[in-house]
């Protein structure tokens, strides 16, 4: 058995103690893994009969390229943000299917956010043997509570968020704070509610200045080193406010509108005598080792995709449903989006979260 192992998307910590994961318990069994880099961009890079072009676009994961890579943030495959299906030279599917018959593939396994899995769901619906493993800070993938990356995105923005108060308190400011989140709020959500932030704006629910600002002088009034700490999903926006809505699918450099941090401290900064402080923490939050949790999930993730190879079960994702390691099926995430419960979670009249309900709720999930 020959399997092979790729990261799309945007890194996250806890893909290399996956990929280590799944190379050990492959090697358990006798199998030989490869990793491809880049992700669909490198593969598709690959001329399959160009030998020179495979060997730099596939490695051999054995015992001493991935030793001690579980303390290494982001992947060691590298990754990168394509969709073979659109490119400058239409679809390019079967130049994919091709690559993957010239590396002598049996079994593929993913690891990705929305746009990676898509394709491979697209893949599995072809005949192809794929495994898919969820992974994105924004923890946004239908059909699993937890995709890798979300703990330590967390961590590291309650980390930089209570770091922040002493400037904030310092010069007696609000302080905006933009956390990553195009379509979700929930890592906003949950680091605001563990770093005890003034208020969080969350991608699900806009930001009515009228009912917003109030808020924010009353709880700069109320504290005793006069200021106040306001988190900003990236995907949110200010209540009819639209010409950011497209903008936050474009990259940071082509991005041509303000950021929404920085239109929220606009606002307060017009509408009050008060001055900001405007923080985005960006790819610091997806910089560095992953913590201990998304080290846990990402070796029981790559365990458990061997594992279903090995049990003939393809076309599956690995997942985590309250609180249980299981197995979907590959093209669950197509089905519907996930985001905030902003109904069960959040109160959108005092912009932060709410525990209407924690009996039954899984654990790290508020």
């Amino acid at each position: 058995m020959r399997l092979a192992v790729l990261t799309g998307g945007g890194d996250v910590p806890g893909l290399n103690p996956c990929i280590q994961s799944i190379a050990t318990s492959a090697w358990e069994r006798g199998w030989e893994v490869i990793g491809l880099k880049r992700g669909w961009e490198g593969v598709l890079a690959v001329d399959p009969n160009d030998p020179s072009s495979l060997d730099d676009s596939a490695m051999l994961l054995d015992r001493d390229r991935v030793r001690g890579i579980d303390r290494q943030g982001g992947t060691i495959l590298h990754s990168s943000r394509r969709d073979p299906r659109v490119t400058d030279k239409g679809d390019q599917t079967q130049k994919v299917l091709d690559v993957l018959d010239a590396l002598k593939v049996d079994a593929l396994i993913t690891m990705g956010g929305d746009g990676t899995l898509r394709f491979s769901a697209h893949l599995a619906s072809l005949g192809r043997n794929v495994i898919s493993i969820p992974k994105t800070m924004d923890n946004d993938v239908y059909g699993t509570d937890y995709c890798i990356g979300f703990s330590t995105a967390v961590t590291r923005s309650v980390a930089a968020i209570n770091a922040l108060r002493t400037t904030a308190a310092s010069h007696e400011r609000i302080a905006v704070i933009e956390l990553f989140g195009r379509r979700s709020g929930e890592t906003a959500l949950l680091s605001g509610f563990l770093s005890q932030a003034d208020r969080t704006v969350i991608a699900e629910v806009p930001a009515d200045m009228d009912v917003l600002l109030p808020l924010l002088l009353k709880d700069k009034e109320n504290n005793p080193e006069s200021y106040a700490i306001c988190l900003v999903s990236e995907g949110a926006r200010l209540s009819g406010r639209t010409d950011f809505a497209d903008e936050i699918n474009k990259s940071n450099t082509n991005r041509d509108g303000l950021n929404i941090g920085t239109q929220l401290a606009r606002e307060i900064e017009a509408r009050s005598s008060e001055r900001t402080i405007v923080q985005e923490l960006a790819y610091l939050m997806r910089a560095g080792e992953p913590d201990a949790m998304d080290r846990m999930v990402g070796f029981a993730f790559g365990a458990l995709a061997v594992q279903l190879i090995e049990q003939d079960r393809m076309a599956n994702m690995v997942c985590l449903t309250d609180g249980n390691y299981g197995a979907v099926p590959i093209d669950t995430l197509l089905k519907d989006s996930k985001g905030v419960n902003v109904s069960g979670l959040y109160d959108a009249n005092q912009y932060r979260a709410s525990l209407v309900q924690v009996e039954d709720m899984p654990m790290f999930l508020y």
